[in-house]
């Protein structure tokens, strides 16, 4: 991933002195400091934006033994198509 280059005008001498406390209590350089801040306020986390969409939906469903059924067939695997992990399945 190619990386880009930003210049930041108007840090106040009171911001500037609080982000460079963090960096050195943190003990890393302030521009690690600056990115980690920048791609937590954006919600990254290894170059990939986080989605909570549909978390309130998460969990939301009745157990259906039948549906859990046929996912633990699909999660087989076949020793056919994979002999080097014909002695394991998919969790």
């Amino acid at each position: 991933m190619k990386s880009k280059q930003y210049t930041i005008r108007g840090i106040s001498e009171s911001l500037d002195e609080a982000l460079r406390k963090e960096a050195t209590a943190s003990r890393t350089s302030l521009n690690t400091l600056l990115i980690e801040k920048l791609s937590q306020s954006c919600r990254l986390g290894n170059g990939e934006k986080v989605n909570h969409d549909f978390d309130e939906w998460v969990g939301c469903l009745p157990p259906d033994p039948e549906l859990e059924a046929a996912l633990k067939d699909q999660r087989t695997i076949d020793p056919t198509d994979w002999p080097e992990l014909s002695n394991t399945s998919a969790q």
